[in-house]
C-alpha cells in the first residue's frame, strides 16, 4: 500500500514540481491569494509584516518571496530598506521588482549575520529540510536581528477539504473521496513553534482567525483548482472533481445566500 503521507509530503517538497509547475508563473498562488479578499476580517498580511520590521534598519531578505507581493509593499512604505528576493523557481521571479536571485532556503547564499531581518512567509513547509532551513534563517540574521514567518493552521479552510472529499467521492460513486493534499500540513501554527524554537529564544505567535464569505463559486473552484500541481496526489480525477465541487458550492450558495470557509493562519516573529 502507498504510503500516502510520505508522498504526499514528497509531493510538496519536490523542486522539480515546485520551480517546474506550482510557482512556474504567478497563476495559481494568485488565485489562492486573491479568496482571501472575501475574508472577516479583512488583514493586511503585508502591512502586519510591515509593523514587525518597525524597528529593522538595513537589510531584508524575503526567502521564497513568490510573486514580490511583500517585497513590493516594503518597497513603497520603507524604502530605506535593502531588499533581496529568494526563490527557488525562477519563472515567478519574472514581476518581482529587484534585486532577486534564485536559491534554496537550506543553502541561502548569504553569509553569516548580513541581514538584519529575514521573512519566510508561507513557504516554509515547502522545504524538505524544515530544520536546516531554520538554522540557515539563524544563521544569516545578525543577532539582534528578527526572523517573521507566516503559515496556515491544521484546521484552516477545513470546509474546502469537506468540499474536496465529497465532490471527488460523487465522482467516484462512494460516499466520501480520498483527502486532498495538505501544503501546510508540514510546517503548521501549531508545528511551527517548535521548529522555530530550535534557533530562537523567542518565538511569538500572533494568529488571524477570520471567516471568507462568498456569493458566487468560482473564487472557491479558482482556489480549488490552484492545486493542480499536485493533481497526480489526489487519487481522483481532478477536473471532474474541481467541476463536482463547482456544482455543489453554487447549490449551497442558491439555498443559503452565501458559501463560508474558516480560516486560520497566522504570522510568527522570532528573535534570539
Amino acid at each position: 500500500m502507498t504510503d500516502l503521507p510520505a508522498a504526499h509530503d514528497a509531493a510538496v517538497t519536490d523542486r522539480a514540481r515546485l520551480a517546474g509547475s506550482a510557482y512556474n508563473g504567478d497563476r495559481d498562488l494568485a488565485a489562492r491569494q486573491s479568496l482571501y479578499q472575501w475574508q472577516t476580517p479583512r488583514y493586511d498580511l503585508p502591512g502586519l509584516v510591515a509593523d514587525r520590521l518597525g524597528d529593522v534598519r538595513g537589510r531584508v531578505v524575503d526567502i521564497g518571496c513568490g510573486n514580490g507581493k511583500f517585497i513590493q509593499r516594503l518597497r513603497l512604505e520603507r524604502p530605506d530598506l535593502s531588499l533581496l528576493g529568494l526563490d527557488i523557481a525562477p519563472g515567478i521571479l519574472a514581476g518581482v521588482p529587484g534585486p532577486v536571485a534564485v536559491a534554496d532556503a537550506t543553502r541561502l547564499p548569504l553569509a553569516a549575520g548580513s541581514v538584519d531581518a529575514a521573512l519566510a512567509l508561507h513557504m516554509l513547509y515547502h522545504v524538505p529540510d524544515i530544520p536546516q532551513a531554520v538554522r540557515e534563517l539563524a544563521r544569516v540574521v545578525a543577532r539582534s536581528g528578527v526572523v517573521v514567518a507566516s503559515t496556515n493552521g491544521d484546521r484552516d479552510k477545513a470546509e474546502l477539504d469537506e468540499l474536496w472529499q465529497r465532490a471527488a467521492g460523487d465522482v467516484l460513486g462512494i460516499d466520501r473521496g480520498p483527502a486532498r493534499i495538505s501544503l501546510s500540513a508540514r510546517f503548521s501554527l501549531e508545528k511551527a513553534p517548535a521548529f522555530l524554537g530550535e534557533e530562537f529564544g523567542q518565538v511569538e505567535v500572533a494568529e488571524l482567525p477570520g471567516t471568507i464569505t462568498v456569493r458566487d463559486p468560482e473564487p472557491v473552484i479558482a482556489h480549488m483548482a490552484s492545486y493542480r500541481a499536485w493533481s497526480d496526489q489526489h487519487d481522483v480525477p481532478f477536473d471532474a472533481t474541481i467541476d463536482r465541487a463547482r456544482t455543489l458550492v453554487a447549490d449551497h450558495i442558491a439555498r443559503h445566500g452565501t458559501y463560508e470557509i474558516t480560516c486560520r493562519g497566522g504570522i510568527l516573529v522570532c528573535r534570539r
